[in-house]
């Protein structure tokens, strides 16, 4: 019989353990050893079972083992010194509580967010709540960690879905299968938003048919950070409704379409509540982690006009306020990983007094609309419109902003790709979480510095400590691997060479991520018979560890994990290739630490940037990859190794079929393996310890260490995005003036940019022969019609030029007003000085100009000479 309800029935704890519920309710323990500790010794074996759940442990230890405890003195005072230790770190100031004090006595500590909203539809934070799918969930959760960590005031808002992602198993013909295990909140490390009364809080979104969708708020403590999560599994709910939080990125068009609503409208719904029941500050900046939670600038624009207590502006004046404060990050790199929804769908949702009454369907479907050329005018693009509901943007590595901005050209046509508005700031990862506690132990042996002790660690303990960590990776893959044989059905007496799969002192290769296509995982295999001999090697032996899941509609990816199944399923090589099912948090711990080196080989440029490759360097492993995402920025030659590519961004390789290119890409692949990297860690010296492999390491750790850190990442977000956000928030929110004039002005600018043009360019000043040094005198005729010089800026483009009399190397020097005549034309003057040997070509153009602009391409208007 099955059980027509479920929940979790929490324990009673005895007084003197009390402080368990704190340490087990904030997930700070998930990067905080010393609090796992604690619960381990509560009962190493059920915690073991309970895959490292302090919830989970606390409801399955027997009332006489926690009484037992409660009588253990040692235990109480380590638990008293854990429950210390968190109240100190939520309580201490931090970096940010520094920065607002430190620019508080400069008087600049306006500068800095108030608070920050972040938004996203996954967050991979531990695997006890599997609340992602991949490195965008687990971005978001180093994203939060770090802002705690660092004081950041940030609140993130996601779903809770009852299903989370899905669980990976495999057929006994290798196919992936997935099970979606039901959650029970109750169950999991969240607890409920109450409201004065104690009943739940809860937001509600209008959606076609009869009831509104109504969602549950959840907190998830994240250290310092609340993370709200919002869920639709309520009584209050009709059957279909309830369904709408049921598993990540699952469903049908309309139910993803639903599941973005509930995150943008509903999220900021979540952060009024939140805000009004913990008088938390509220969001000066809201950050948009992707474009699934679009929708948040629209519930914005709701607020502003027609909120019942809202300030009533006009639809302009509330879209400048909106975008003054908030950010957009794009993550892919490839059109068909960006949401696009039928126009007529997001219609039936809006219309009327739908999902955001009071603010016109038409001007929500011109948000997303791809109205350029090459846009497809059916379909609702909801990065399209993260783009236009934020005056600020980026990418997540230098190559991907460059991607980005080739990809949304079209939304700034007037523009040549690289003044396109969309930054960059480079991924980073968590350390606290990805960093093995023997690596911080051997660094703490010899001093607080991590980055100092590098070269303090004799390369005995270096590799000592590798070794351990490979140890841990192999028992870890064994019992895995052990367990997936099991549910394939293979009987218990046939797995007798698990026992000897895997080997410590084998050079180990870590492979692991999502199965699109472009991240090719079986480029191993172009060449069976090859990657035999390498794993195969009498001398200098390779082994691969192996995971990742592809999603429950692509059949493609799953062909891919069956041909990596089936090569790993050979009697042959079985002791050397493991293929490890259901790809988690909970798998990756051990795995970065436990790898040598971290292969990574997408199709370039298709890597947004990658961050599982920073995890491994973070513990001592090398790098071996494409040079796409984060690697084609920071890889110096030293440490690890670049895979040679057909594409090396110049085009060289563009006519390459994909088999071609794969073949040859391959064929490097294994001559690094052959040739470099298995010889240099097979080099060793009397001790048995690679010396030139250490340097390597030694290198990777210093020179790429702090590069790769989320509070590197963090940092940045605050100081090139955050701050300026909340700066520009501020300027268009106090008063609201700043944001009707900002909007006034745009509207002038664009109706009468039609007038604006360069009549004539004179220039003089040089020499009959131009050396460095000289200085070309321009003169720009430029007719404004209605608008004033003030309303623009006149520029000078200068630079190289190439055989097709384009300009390269630009750069830009303004003129300034000299002389004003009747019927709106005007001269601007200025001087260029020539500062470089080579040929110079230059052009003028005009462009509107007004303080509060983020960047001069933001109205995507351009007059050119």
């Amino acid at each position: 019989m099955r059980a027509i309800r479920r929940f979790t029935v929490r324990p009673v704890l005895p007084e003197k353990l009390s402080q368990l519920s704190d340490l087990a309710l904030n997930l700070r323990w998930s990067w905080s050893p010393e609090t796992q500790d604690v619960f381990a010794a509560l009962d190493p074996e059920v915690w073991r079972a309970s895959g490292h759940d302090p919830v989970k442990t606390l409801g399955a230890v027997s009332p006489a083992r926690l009484d037992e405890l409660a009588r253990d003195k040692r235990f109480v005072k380590r638990l008293q010194l854990a429950h210390a230790d968190l109240e100190d770190y939520l309580g201490s100031d931090r970096w940010f509580q520094k920065q607002v004090k430190g620019r508080g006595r400069q008087g600049g500590d306006q500068d800095l967010p108030r608070a920050i909203a972040y938004f996203s539809s996954e967050y991979g934070i531990t695997s006890v709540l599997p609340q992602y799918s991949g490195g965008l969930g687990i971005l978001a959760g180093d994203h939060l960690k770090t802002a705690s960590d660092l004081g950041i005031p940030l609140i993130g808002v996601g779903l809770l879905y009852q299903m989370g992602y899905f669980r990976q198993s495999l057929s006994r013909e290798g196919w992936q299968q997935e099970s979606y295990p039901v959650l029970d909140p109750d169950g999991l490390p969240i607890v409920p938003l109450r409201e004065a009364d104690g009943a739940q809080a809860t937001v509600e979104i209008a959606v076609p048919g009869d009831h509104p969708m109504v969602a549950r708020v959840w907190i998830a403590h994240v250290g310092r950070v609340p993370l709200l999560l919002l869920d639709t599994d309520t009584e209050e709910n009709p059957q279909h409704l309830r369904e709408v939080t049921d598993r990540l990125y699952g469903g049908t068009t309309e139910h993803r379409l639903q599941q973005e609503l509930l995150l943008g409208i509903g999220g900021v719904r979540a952060v009024r509540a939140y805000c009004r029941l913990t008088d938390h500050p509220a969001p000066e900046v809201f950050h948009c982690n992707e474009g699934h939670a679009g929708f948040l600038g629209v519930e914005r624009i709701r607020e502003l006009t027609v909120a019942e207590g809202g300030p009533g502006l006009d639809l302009d004046t509330a879209l400048e306020v909106t975008r003054a404060g908030s950010v957009f990050t794009t993550h892919t790199p490839v059109p068909a990983g960006i949401d696009r929804f039928p126009r007529q769908l997001v219609e039936q949702y809006f219309g009327g007094q739908g999902a955001a009454p009071g603010v016109p369907v038409d001007r929500i479907l011109a948000l997303g609309a791809e109205d350029y050329q090459g846009g497809d005018p059916g379909v609702f693009n909801m990065a399209v419109m993260g783009f236009r509901l934020a005056q600020r943007a980026n990418g997540v590595s230098q190559l991907h902003g460059e991607v980005s901005r080739g990809m949304f050209n079209g939304l700034w046509p007037a523009f040549d790709e690289a003044e396109v508005p969309i930054t960059s700031i480079t991924n980073g990862v968590h350390a606290p979480t990805w960093v093995g506690r023997e690596v911080f132990e051997l660094a703490d042996q010899h001093g607080d510095d991590v980055w100092a002790a590098v070269d303090k660690v004799s390369g005995k303990d270096l590799w000592a400590t590798k070794r351990v960590l490979r140890d841990q990776l192999i028992d870890d893959a064994r019992r895995r691997l052990r367990a997936s044989w099991l549910e394939r059905g293979a009987a218990p007496a046939e797995l007798g060479w698990i026992d000897g799969a895997l080997d410590p002192d084998v050079l180990t290769i870590g492979f692991a991520r999502r199965v699109p296509s472009y991240k090719r995982l079986t480029l191993m295999l172009r060449d069976p018979a090859r990657l035999k001999r390498l794993l195969l090697d009498p001398e200098r032996p390779v082994q691969l560890v192996i995971a990742g899941k592809s999603h429950p509609a692509d059949d493609g990816g799953k062909q891919l994990i069956q041909q990596i199944v089936r090569f790993a399923d050979d009697p042959e090589v079985r002791h050397r290739i493991a293929f490890l099912p259901n790809y988690d948090i909970a798998m990756a711990q051990p795995l970065y630490p436990g790898c040598d080196v971290w292969l990574n080989n997408p199709l370039r440029p298709y890597e947004a940037c990658g961050t599982s490759g920073m995890k491994a360097a973070l513990n001592g492993g090398l790098n071996l990859s494409i040079l796409d995402g984060w690697w084609d920025e920071w890889y110096d030659g030293s440490n690890g190794w670049a895979i040679p590519s057909a594409d090396d961004g110049s085009g060289a390789g563009a006519e390459l079929d994909n088999g071609r290119r794969d073949d040859l890409e391959a064929g490097a692949l294994y001559d690094l393996l052959e040739k470099d990297v298995a010889p240099r860690f097979y080099d060793v010296d009397a001790d048995g310890v690679p010396l030139r492999w250490i340097e390597m390491v030694r290198h990777t750790l210093k020179s790429l260490g702090p590069k790769v850190l989320s509070t590197r990442m963090l940092q940045e977000y605050v100081e090139k995005l955050y701050s300026p956000s909340a700066v520009a928030s501020r300027a268009l929110n106090d008063s609201f003036d700043g944001a009707r004039e900002l909007a006034g002005w745009k509207s002038r600018v664009r109706h009468g940019w039609g007038e604006v043009r360069v009549d004539h360019v004179e220039s003089g000043g040089l020499p009959d022969v131009p050396e460095i040094g000289a200085s070309l005198e321009v003169h720009a005729f430029v007719s404004l019609g209605g608008l004033d010089p003030a309303d623009v800026q006149v520029q000078v483009v200068h630079g190289r030029v190439g055989a097709d009399d384009s300009l390269t190397d630009a750069t830009t020097t303004p003129l300034v007003l000299g002389e004003s005549y009747e019927g709106g034309r005007h001269r601007f003057d200025g001087h260029v000085p020539l500062s470089r040997a080579g040929s110079f070509g230059y052009t003028v153009r005009v462009l509107p100009h007004h303080a509060d602009l983020a960047s001069p391409a933001e109205l995507g208007l351009v007059a050119l000479a």
